[in-house]
């Protein structure tokens, strides 16, 4: 087996695998942009729709292409997977520019076939798929009636700690070369489910800073609100800091089980090990001194 395979998660070259990396971007930023374009804005379904909905379109794609490239899908967990040594750093550096890519051709695809009116605007379509905070979250119509708003602190930890179980999920699920295990595509895809329970309402569930880019390069100019590319940060800093967190975790418990404490008895039995061994050579030299010299037979002695 070369190097290349005992790195890699795959036997599959580089190239293939940045193919299916940006195909897989592309598939579940589509997905998700029309469940939340279309599903909310027509049939005005709820929450669970858009958390079943999003974690069936991580798993299936997963489980289409994770063999490939290792279903990452996600420049957050690509950074997760660079500083654990999961992915290599070019390869892991193609992965997050094809997968921000692949967000943006979604995006640009959904712009594309979304129908427009007079009543019927482009803000219509885009304001429960962009993602925001305060002013520019998908609640604030109803939070602000009630005098309260989901401001920036309050986004940045939900994404954060919806974005470590993300993380955390997809390492615990992956090999020491990335590569991912049977139960990699649907215990992804429900991280994913439970990450958009837990923060659709604040800041329409980004988890994904190349989810967030596609639809934020889209909904700029659109009459949202907000502008999204104002806020686009906070959906790069949270992930990214996420995956900080979880490769720190990881490296200091690799560093912990490789470490063989000392036990308090290894010291005495040491040197008691050492005095015995000293007395043995002390005794066998003084029965060797004590020993009556035999007058050598030889004549020419």
């Amino acid at each position: 087996m070369t190097e290349e395979q005992n790195t890699e998660p795959s036997a599959y070259p580089i190239g293939a695998r940045v193919c299916a990396e940006l195909a897989g971007s592309f598939l579940v930023c589509f997905a998700i942009y029309m469940i939340c374009t279309f599903g909310t804005s027509i049939y005005g379904l709820d929450l669970a729709y858009i958390v079943v909905g999003t974690a069936l379109a991580y798993a299936v794609v997963t489980a289409m292409l994770g063999r490939v490239s290792g279903g990452q899908f996600n420049p957050a967990i690509t950074v997760a997977a660079m500083l654990t040594g999961k992915t290599k750093v070019v390869a892991g550096i193609l992965y997050v520019i094809v997968q921000v890519v692949g967000a943006i051709a979604a995006a640009g695809a959904v712009r594309w076939i979304l129908p427009t009116s007079q009543t019927v605007t482009m803000k219509t379509w885009l304001t429960p798929a962009v993602n925001g905070y305060g002013t520019g979250s998908v609640s604030s119509a109803t939070t602000s009636s009630a005098s309260v708003s989901f401001g920036i602190s309050m986004s940045i930890v939900v994404e954060v700690i919806a974005a470590i179980i993300i993380i955390a999920v997809a390492m615990r699920h992956t090999d020491a070369n990335g590569k991912p295990n049977a139960t990699y595509a649907p215990v992804i895809g429900a991280a994913y489910g439970l990450g958009v329970a837990m923060t659709y309402t604040v800041t329409g569930a980004a988890l994904n800073p190349a989810r967030a880019t596609g639809i934020a390069l889209f909904g700029q100019n659109q009459g949202l609100s907000t502008q999204p590319l104002q806020q686009l940060w906070i959906f790069w800093l949270a992930p990214v800091l996420a995956a900080a967190i979880v490769a720190l975790v990881m490296i200091i418990a690799d560093m912990a089980s490789k470490r063989k404490p000392k036990t308090p008895a290894d010291a005495p039995i040491d040197e008691a090990t050492d005095a015995e061994a000293d007395a043995h050579d002390i005794a066998v030299d003084a029965a060797v001194n004590a020993a009556p010299q035999v007058p050598s037979t030889n004549p020419e002695q």
